[in-house]
């Protein structure tokens, strides 16, 4: 006999959901940690990267509590997307080309858009469902909880360093990889290890961007044919 479900919950209770204040929670830490980016560098990088774990906390209370809900899957992605953008906004005033970094933003927001998009055509619950697709790749990073955090750990550690590291807005940024990597210290380890999870990661982008644009089209293709 299949379980009733308990009483209807209420549009505000929906909002003050527990993963949803922690949301709420990282959007307040983006914005002071933001205000602070140009005067204190250090207390910027730990606001921001406190942010970035309570992501990993909130999906944690969603599925802990019953919470899950589609407000706040859109306020986490939201949330991500735009904490990402604008400390590649800052790292794109700081160091040269800048346009490397507006880049990889514009990969960033057009790969999570088209994939949340995508998603919903398909009726499915999450974007991170992908088992029916043919890339492996593609497949072991959303399939594996600490292959996916490896490379978004790795992505954010690697910014957080690049903006530590600048000094001026003249920085040339491969003469900045390049010094820190022959010295011997906690950074250069950090950079080395961060770069190969960083560069997946973006070959994760590609092929999440080629493959919900893919989606889209034979929706499109499929609708014109029904009728």
């Amino acid at each position: 006999m299949a379980k009733k479900p308990g009483p209807r919950p209420s549009k505000l209770s929906v909002y003050l959901y527990i993963p949803n204040i922690i949301g709420y929670i990282r959007v307040l830490l983006n914005c002071t940690a933001f205000y602070l980016c140009f005067s204190n560098k250090i207390l910027f990088s730990i606001l921001y990267f406190f942010s970035f774990v309570c992501d990993a906390v909130d999906g944690w209370a969603a599925r802990k509590f019953n919470q899950v809900s589609t407000f706040g899957a859109v306020l986490d992605m939201v949330t991500d997307r735009i904490s990402t953008a604008c400390l590649l906004v800052v790292l794109s005033q700081v160091y040269r080309p800048g346009l490397i970094f507006l880049s990889l933003l514009a990969l960033d927001i057009a790969s999570h858009w088209l994939q949340m998009y995508s998603t919903f055509l398909l009726g499915k619950a999450s974007h991170k469902d992908v088992k029916d697709s043919t890339n492996w790749l593609f497949k072991a990073y959303y399939g594996n909880r600490m292959f996916m955090a490896y490379c978004c750990v790795s992505c954010e550690v690697l910014y957080l360093i690049l903006f530590y590291l600048a000094g001026n807005q003249t920085e040339k940024l491969v003469d900045v990889l390049t010094i820190n990597l022959q010295k011997i210290s906690i950074l250069s380890f950090l950079i080395a290890t961060s770069v190969f999870g960083w560069a997946i990661k973006q070959v994760i982008n590609i092929i999440q961007m080629k493959t919900a644009a893919d989606v889209c089209v034979l929706h499109d293709i499929d609708k014109k044919y029904k009728q």
